[in-house]
């Protein structure tokens, strides 16, 4: 502050002015005896500066910080205000990430298969293994076992799938077996049971006959890069994530005002792009699709598949979509719009169903598989 004035004395007098602010500011709601503590101390200090020796003008700074604190509001739960304060900042950080630059999302089907996985069932022969098996197997790939035996002579009567709390979430999700006897409960999708034949309403079993069993592993779990699009536009080729709302899916078709739902599809086509699938092949503007993900799913036929890939169609194996569906049929995709297509072309809806995808709807490029940590895991390609 002063040239050549010690630090010891520099800092006194910050503390003497910042006292004098502290005691202007509060001296409305504390006691007189209060102030004439701070004010002995300050005094107090001012004659250790006259010393100008470092031990008394320190000693003399702590006992003044010591009074001033007695000027201060008491802090109740300050612990508990301060973790608070830590949740709070952490949830508004997580939230503008999510917002503004990535969002997880889960794939809910196969439509993208084997390029990423959805919900996936296996009926079994085999109980499930040990509890630490089913730990380990959970953590890594997403997958949860279903062992239902049953207790008494009885027959199935309905398959119902179940939501806690109102959610939708594999967490939440279990289904219930009502037979004519009593009701079993498993912690799976009803999906998960339909791949199970034993599972089956009208079916009658003995006790000890099992009813289901196998396991299903969660769909992959990907991020969703929100923030590139903002500056660069979508290319075909890409994997993006889109709302439906406004667009004629099947969901919205028959649950009209419903909240629209998230797909993930491969973006093939953008504004202006002229479209023919001539199974396998996807032609736009008169040439096979030249990518190399398109490449990967035309290298392979319905009957004769490539790496699980069974080239595009013209819509389910037995009929055809709206758009594109024989191979003389051509689309050409409107302005502000883009064209989605599923990889697993003959078990997707996409824009072949119900049309292109508004370039409004877009929420962003798929980028990477955090979860489970199966072959897929690592960046969406």
């Amino acid at each position: 502050m002063f040239p050549f004035t010690p630090k010891h004395l520099d800092q006194a007098r910050l503390y003497l002015r910042e006292a004098a602010k502290l005691v202007a500011y509060r001296k409305d709601v504390v006691s007189e005896a209060i102030l004439a503590e701070v004010h002995a101390e300050m005094e107090a200090l001012k004659a250790a500066m006259t010393t100008r020796e470092k031990g008394p003008v320190e000693t003399q700074m702590q006992r003044l910080d010591d009074a001033c604190r007695k000027l201060q509001p008491p802090l109740r739960d300050g612990s508990w205000r301060e973790n608070v304060e830590v949740f709070v900042v952490a949830i508004s950080i997580a939230l503008g990430v999510r917002t503004y630059f990535v969002q997880p999302f889960t794939i809910p089907t196969g439509s993208m298969q084997p390029t990423l996985n959805g919900i996936i069932s296996k009926a079994t022969e085999e109980p499930a293994p040990s509890v630490l098996s089913r730990i380990v197997n959970w953590a890594v790939l997403g997958r949860n076992y279903f062992d239902i035996t049953a207790e008494r002579s009885e027959t199935i009567q309905a398959i119902e799938e179940k939501h806690r709390f109102g959610i939708s979430l594999g967490p939440f999700t279990y289904t219930l077996i009502k037979t004519d006897a009593g009701t079993y409960s498993a912690s799976v999708p009803s999906a998960a049971l339909s791949s199970d034949k034993r599972c089956t309403p009208g079916r009658k079993v003995n006790p000890g006959d099992v009813i289901a069993r196998g396991y299903t592993d969660t769909g992959d779990h990907v991020l969703v890069d929100k923030f590139t699009y903002h500056f660069l536009r979508p290319t075909q080729g890409n994997v993006f994530v889109f709302n439906t709302a406004g667009i004629p899916t099947r969901e919205n078709v028959y649950n009209p005002g419903a909240p629209s739902q998230f797909y993930i599809k491969r973006l093939a086509a953008i504004a202006e792009d002229h479209l023919k699938i001539d199974p396998p092949t996807l032609y736009r503007n008169g040439q096979p699709a030249p990518e190399t993900p398109f490449q990967k799913v035309m290298a392979g036929t319905l009957k004769d598949p490539v790496n699980g890939y069974c080239g595009y169609s013209n819509g389910p194996e037995r009929g055809s979509f709206p758009l594109l569906g024989n191979p003389k049929a051509t689309f050409d995709v409107p302005a502000h719009c883009f064209f989605a297509l599923g990889d697993n072309s003959y078990h997707s809806s996409d824009s072949r169903d119900w049309g292109p995808v508004p370039e409004a709807n877009v929420v962003g490029r798929g980028l990477m598989v955090y979860w489970p940590f199966s072959k897929h895991w690592g960046a969406v390609r």
